[in-house]
């Protein structure tokens, strides 16, 4: 997905722009859950949603690949509980993925507020970085 490396030049004052030819249309999401267990080694599980661009083809995870994902978790990861923290992502707050939810008993959801800087770490050092000031710029 990424382009053949090559080099340009630009007059001072002026961003360099390299062209790529190509059909850009696809896309990768992913979707995964870190996994703890004390006195385990920790597990990553994902799943991989392409998206290329097909008349019919859905962009994004839909909230069965949600529950398949959930459920496999559940059998990788035999006589535990799963907590699961989501953020707001409208899938997340589909009625049938509540309603799956709700419905296993092996199964805890938490739900994060809509703005929360203090729970995310990373965005507290941001601007001590200058990201926040670059992008104003």
């Amino acid at each position: 997905m990424r382009p053949p490396r090559s080099r340009t030049w630009a007059r001072r004052g002026h961003t360099p722009v390299i062209r790529v030819r190509g059909g850009g249309t696809g896309h990768v999401s992913v979707a995964g859950l870190a996994c703890y267990r004390p006195g385990e080694r920790s597990r990553l599980i994902y799943r991989l949603h392409l998206y290329r661009g097909r008349k019919g083809e859905t962009k994004a995870f839909a909230w069965s690949e949600y529950r398949d994902l959930l459920i496999a978790a559940h059998y990788q990861l035999p006589g535990g509980n799963i907590v699961l923290i989501w953020d707001n992502l409208n899938v997340h707050l589909r009625e049938e993925l509540r309603a799956f939810t709700a419905a296993q008993p092996w199964l805890r959801v938490f739900q994060l507020p809509s703005y929360a800087p203090d729970l995310n770490p990373l965005e507290m050092g941001l601007p001590q970085c200058g990201f926040c000031r670059a992008s104003r710029a």
